[in-house]
């Protein structure tokens, strides 16, 4: 079902965007067609049609046909990319390579199609190889004959010709030629081509222009053949595999080679076409942030090169990681993607492997770190803690970001800013001036989901959130930042949400870790 109708059918596409299926269909079916019965004709073709030969019909105009079908493509791409300008749609590179080898592959097969109609020298060379031994006035009919219906350009002869010259011609095409040689007028293409090329055939004739236009032909096949396992053009391979393999594996039950495997074909399978970062929910903040790595087709690029363990610089890293983590983990690029990628799970994956490189990520502070406590169960207690402690290390010891051992609550004096100076922040704050609203009452703790998962939780995580607020109000900035529950908040506005004085307790616990990390920075730099 998968192959029929999102791997030949695309469906997938054609419910998203009718412009762009039809653009991909047109380069699709023509190029795997064009591939099969012409690219391939020495090998595939003739085990399918016994009478096969490249100069019959209807093989002249099916050629033809699906070679027109990817120049329409190639201009519906060309259309949509550059002057439709569809949003958030960005062309790289690659993307222009595709498109230039794929157009020149095409118009310089048809280019070389019309020289050959037209060139007396191809003419002759296949007199020579085929026709049965003729005298002076058959050849010159024969000749007469192709001038007058198959577009050669002769230097000797001219139209119009005699009617008894036209039919002793046609028998000697028929006995010579008929059996493969059909009217090139069904290369309708090609035909064109070479009456445009009429008035200069014979000077094109004398500079091998057809032999010229060979080579660039064949030079540019395999250009095209040799940049595919390296451009997005590979996706005509890795797509149907990759929609296949989502088809029938489990992320639950699958093995864990398995679904690395099949996270690394993805890659591949992207085709760049924009759909994801088209309904991405927080591609808007890439009007603010100019990162690319936020909207989910740019972000491909930037895993592959992780993937394939290129050196980057720290700074690409660190855009990479905040492409990855301003993500609201909606599924909808997943959804979307007309090649099956798992991109959510991709994310999440791409995300737990820089982490365990070393990398600490204040962005798992915000609420975005919700969906990491959500996707716990499948983490090891190490992974699942790893960050966490080495971001706490990194903003109450010294700065160094190459260790990953746990913290112990230290002593976070000489960093920490006055009293007064850090309460008047908080109250300067929208959100985080309800502190001093607590009373104590210990709703959020107990609606909190991760103080639930201790059974001693004030041993394991020091003070509550409810503590944190009293303690908030009496300057105890010791016993707030040396606080572990201040680091594990997942950001999941449970406490917030329950709390019966309208305290905003998640947006208290967020300004100070900004603090905490602000300040922190402040101390490195200094």
């Amino acid at each position: 079902r998968v192959f029929l109708l999102d791997v030949l059918l695309q469906l997938r596409l054609f419910r998203q965007d009718r412009l762009r299926w039809a653009m991909h269909m047109c380069i699709y079916t023509g190029f795997m067609l064009l591939l099969l019965m012409h690219g391939l004709d020495s090998f595939l073709t003739p085990l399918i049609f016994a009478s096969y030969q490249p100069t019959l019909n209807p093989f002249l105009f099916l050629r033809d046909l699906f070679g027109i079908l990817i120049l329409l493509g190639v201009a519906i791409a060309i259309y949509r990319r550059f002057i439709l300008r569809v949003p958030r749609l960005y062309s790289n590179p690659m993307d222009k390579y595709a498109i230039a080898i794929v157009a020149v592959i095409v118009l310089s097969g048809f280019l070389l199609e019309g020289s050959k109609i037209s060139s007396y020298s191809r003419y002759q060379d296949m007199v020579q190889e085929y026709t049965i031994q003729a005298d002076e006035q058959e050849s010159k009919a024969l000749e007469s004959f192709w001038i007058e219906n198959f577009g050669v350009v002769s230097p000797r002869l001219r139209a119009p010709f005699e009617p008894a010259t036209m039919e002793l011609g046609r028998e000697a095409h028929e006995m010579s030629c008929l059996e493969c040689h059909s009217r090139p007028q069904w290369a309708f293409a090609g035909y064109s081509v070479a009456w445009v090329l009429k008035p200069v055939a014979l000077t094109a004739d004398r500079l091998y222009l057809s032999t010229l236009l060979w080579y660039l032909h064949f030079i540019f096949c395999l250009a095209g053949l040799a940049y595919l396992p390296f451009s997005k053009m590979f996706h005509i391979f890795a797509t149907p595999l990759s929609l296949m393999a989502n088809a029938v594996m489990d992320t639950q039950q699958s093995d864990p080679a398995n679904l690395t495997t099949k996270r690394i074909l993805e890659l591949d399978a992207c085709t760049h076409c924009g759909a994801c970062s088209s309904v991405c929910a927080v591609a808007v903040v890439h009007n603010e942030i100019p990162n690319i790595n936020i909207l989910p087709s740019e972000k491909i690029a930037s895993i592959r090169a992780l993937a394939a363990q290129k050196k980057l610089q720290e700074q690409e890293i660190r855009t990479v990681q905040e492409g990855l983590y301003l993500c609201s983990n909606c599924y909808r690029c997943t959804e979307a993607c007309p090649a099956g990628i798992d991109l959510q799970n991709l994310w999440f994956n791409v995300r737990e492997t820089l982490l365990l490189r070393g990398y600490p990520e204040f962005l798992l502070l915000s609420p975005l770190s919700v969906y990491r406590g959500f996707r716990k169960e499948s983490l090891t207690q190490d992974q699942y803690l790893q960050p966490l402690e080495l971001v706490k290390r990194a903003v109450t010891l010294n700065g160094d970001l190459s260790g990953s051992l746990p913290l112990a609550r230290g002593d976070n004096s000489g960093w920490v800013p006055g009293n007064g100076e850090l309460q008047d922040r908080l109250k300067a704050s929208l959100q985080a001036n309800t502190f001093s609203h607590c009373f104590r009452c210990v709703t959020c703790s107990n609606a909190c989901p991760v103080v639930r998962n201790y059974v001693r939780p004030n041993e394991s995580l020091g003070l509550l959130p409810h503590q944190i607020m009293h303690a908030v109000g009496m300057r105890l900035w010791d016993l707030v930042f040396g606080s572990r529950m201040l680091w594990d908040c997942l950001g999941c506005y449970q406490c917030q949400d329950h709390c019966p004085q309208g305290v905003h307790v998640a947006e208290v616990l967020y300004e100070l870790k900004s603090v905490a990390i602000s300040m922190a920075q402040k101390r490195i730099s200094l």
